[in-house]
């Protein structure tokens, strides 16, 4: 079994796939939408191999020459640009030499592959050097975009590169595909503060990652609805993964305000009953200065993340106990 079979969930991007390829419809630009961690670089990847493949239009054979230097991550006409670094910049001068090979003839006489992965990464300058290639794409040439942040990416190369978005699974689907590989403990709380990505929540359950958000949510409800309590050790337990820990509190609140509305589910996080002592709107105030927070986070390197999550733990105690 390919490694893209294992992922149920991709199945109905592929068939859509192999649907544009059996027409001859296939652009030379694509743009991937998919969340983190579901997989997306495996089907990619069998995109990739069916369009080097010598022998087949549909799927990769796996026995040919094509094939084999693929699956040998060593195949000449395949192209993966990514940052050079963790959380760096795709830079111009890497789009420049993927442009230049984008003009060049095939090493084996077939079709040449590129994939851009996250295209978000991508500098200003470096997306407008892409732009013409996009435009104009050598003969037998295909560009395969992947992000999860479309927003990011300029609009003129949104324009230049078809669509095409993988579907985060649902619970369900989710929770069976961990059952069958023995994951019986992972609940659809744990999928909701992974994003609904089975893979994310087979991880966070693995690496104990629930008791850190159990202590994290009984440090916040404390903190919340305790005057007295001291913030300083949610803050040290927040700081350690910021932004994934803020983003749990995130639901939380979300949860929170769902109580309100009598909305008792099963992707409920434990604390949110506890949040019903707090009136709805001081919850989605909360709520919405947190996505402030995480948005400033993200965007500006460099702050001091204690300080501000303190800033950020208190106004929110100062303001439901008014």
């Amino acid at each position: 079994m390919n490694e893209w079979q294992s992922y149920p969930w991709l199945t109905p991007l592929w068939h859509q796939w192999q649907g544009a390829l059996t027409r001859n419809v296939l652009p030379n630009a694509l743009l991937l939408n998919s969340a983190e961690e579901l997989g997306a670089e495996a089907l990619v990847n069998q995109l990739a191999q069916t369009l080097l493949c010598q022998h087949s239009d549909i799927e990769p054979c796996g026995f040919c020459h094509s094939c084999s230097l693929f699956l040998a991550r060593n195949h000449p006409d395949f192209h993966s640009l990514n940052p050079e670094k963790s959380g760096k910049s795709i830079t111009v001068d890497q789009i420049r030499q993927c442009n230049r090979l984008a003009q060049e003839s095939s090493q084996l006489g077939g079709y040449r592959v590129f994939i851009i992965e996250p295209a978000d990464a991508m500098n200003e300058a470096a997306a407008n050097a892409l732009l013409k290639t996009l435009e104009e794409p050598g003969l037998r040439c295909y560009f395969i975009l992947m992000t999860a942040h479309p927003q990011r990416l300029l609009p003129t190369i949104l324009s230049r590169c078809q669509q095409w978005y993988l579907a985060t699974p649902s619970t369900q689907t989710s929770l069976e595909w961990l059952s069958q590989r023995g994951q019986h403990h992972i609940t659809a709380a744990m999928l909701k503060l992974n994003s609904g990505s089975p893979l994310r929540a087979e991880r966070f359950f693995r690496d104990d990652q629930w008791s850190a958000y159990q202590k994290v949510e009984s440090e916040f409800l404390a903190v919340l609805l305790n005057e007295s309590a001291d913030e300083a050790p949610l803050v040290s337990a927040i700081i350690t993964e910021t932004l994934p820990r803020l983003a749990w509190l995130w639901h939380l609140l979300c949860d929170g305000q769902k109580t309100h509305f009598s909305l008792n589910d099963a992707t409920l996080l434990p604390g949110a009953q506890r949040l019903a002592e707090v009136p709805y709107f001081r919850l989605q105030r909360m709520s919405q200065s947190l996505v402030a927070l995480m948005q400033q986070l993200r965007t500006h390197s460099g702050l001091n993340e204690e300080l501000l999550v303190m800033n950020w733990l208190i106004e929110s105690r100062e303001d439901v106990c008014l």
